[in-house]
């Protein structure tokens, strides 16, 4: 069941928010739903320190393979920086 809620923001927020969820196709009020369901679902395991978009984003991409080339990438930047 949804309820109204009355809320005293800074007039400039709360025109560049209107700007951003209509340019993403949602609502003002649905952004900050979703903004107070996330933080409320990140709050529920003290263990899990990162965002909801974060956590969608771990494990995407795999850097075991070029973990080694990455290393030695670094490496020889910082070799040839400092001669």
């Amino acid at each position: 069941m949804d309820k109204k809620l009355t809320l005293s923001l800074n007039s400039m927020i709360i025109e560049k928010a209107k700007g951003y969820a209509k340019n993403h196709g949602t609502s003002l009020s649905k952004m900050i739903e979703n903004y107070l369901s996330s933080v409320i679902e990140s709050n529920k395991d003290d263990d899990e320190k990162f965002t909801p978009l974060v956590n969608r984003l771990i494990g995407v991409i795999d850097f075991q393979d070029e973990d080694d080339n990455m290393k030695l990438d670094y490496s020889s930047y910082l070799m040839n920086k400092y001669k």
